[in-house]
Order: structure tokens, then sequence, then C-alpha cells
């Protein structure tokens, strides 16, 4: 299976047997426009108002067509946005962290 890494960062798997892959960005990035509208404001006690928004995803760009023998990572936005249509679309699953908590790879891929 061919993996293309639709996001601006490198992957970094491990497989069941520990075997460490990486998987470097293919240069194009999937996107997601958002649009946003002002629905109210939250008073914060004496300090102000801050405003709370509704964000709706909007069409994915960059994101090829299916092919035979490819999957595509994307970032979780991407992936929401398409709601299940493409069963070639994955996100990270499990993370794997460091003793300071920073992401170091993972161990699985996810649907939505």
């Amino acid at each position: 299976m061919k993996i293309v890494n639709l996001t601006p960062h490198s992957i970094i798997l491990y497989t069941d047997e520990g075997k460490k892959i990486e998987i470097p960005p293919s240069g194009t990035i999937a996107r997601v426009h958002e649009s946003t509208e002002i629905i109210g404001k939250i008073q914060v006690e004496t300090d102000g108002n801050i405003p709370v928004i509704r964000k709706t995803l909007g069409q994915v760009e960059n994101l090829p067509e299916p092919r035979e023998g490819t999957i595509y990572i994307v970032s979780l936005i991407v992936a929401q946005a398409l709601a299940g249509t493409r069963s070639d679309v994955y996100v990270i699953g499990e993370s794997i962290r460091d003793k300071e908590g920073r992401v170091i790879g993972a161990r699985s891929l996810a649907q939505l």
C-alpha cells in the first residue's frame, strides 16, 4: 500500500513489530475552507466579553482523486470535513509521546 502524507509534517508510524516508518510530507497539503459567524458573547465577570463563533467547514482542496493501492493521511479537520465520504483518507490514530509529553509517533491510523 502506498501512503501519501498530505500534511506539512513528517509522520512517524510504528508497526506491530516495532519497526519505525517515516512518511515525509508529499509537498501537497490538503486543506479545508472554514467560515465563521459570531453567534453570541460570554461576559467574563468585569473583564469584558469574549465572542462565541460558529465554524462551518467548507470544501476540501488539494485532495487527489482516489487511486487504487494508495491511502492519504490528512489533518483531523480535513477528515471531519469529508465526513466519511472517502475510504482512502486516514488520520493519525494512537499517539506515542516522549517523557515530556511531545508526540514522537503513532501506533495506528484512524478513519472517521
